[in-house]
């Protein structure tokens, strides 16, 4: 079953509160999403840790309920 767009931002807010969050809905399918991501908590951290600390925030669902996810991860300053 695929992921509702309100739980993929829930997830998100939840583990990312100071973020700016656009999430697309690729496909309209409810399981190929494009989310941008803006958060301080991504200072000094490479684009593969941050995209792996979403892919924790999703508890496991990345793969399963969600299917893709293209991620654009930025700090305040480099938005």
């Amino acid at each position: 079953m695929p992921m509702p767009l309100e739980t993929l931002r829930a997830h998100l807010e939840e583990a990312f509160p100071d973020a700016e969050i656009v999430i697309q809905d690729l496909a309209g399918d409810g399981d190929h999403y494009r989310a941008r991501i803006v958060s301080a908590a991504f200072a000094g951290q490479s684009r593969v840790r941050r995209h792996q600390s979403v892919y924790a925030a999703l508890k496991g669902k990345m793969g399963g309920e969600l299917h893709a996810l293209a991620l654009e991860t930025l700090t305040p300053e480099e938005a």
